[in-house]
């Protein structure tokens, strides 16, 4: 019983991290350094605990992307 759990998970957290690197090819920066990829979203993870503004206008951003099927 816990081994098919423990498949679940891993099955739930490897179709999240797909999920996440699609968001990368989506976003066009397929082919940037994983340094610099890492770096920007540290960045972005610090501006969002300070900058409720800046959260809305990613947001916004982000929701029309998705919409306007952008890749």
């Amino acid at each position: 019983m816990a081994r098919a759990s423990t498949s679940d998970a891993r099955r739930k957290d490897t179709r999240e991290k797909i999920e996440l690197g699609g968001l990368i090819v989506k976003a066009g920066l397929r082919y940037q350094p994983r340094a610099l990829l890492l770096g920007a979203l540290i960045d972005i993870g610090q501006r969002l605990k300070v900058d409720d503004g800046e959260r809305s206008r990613l947001e916004t951003i982000g929701a029309e992307a998705f919409r306007n099927g952008r890749e």
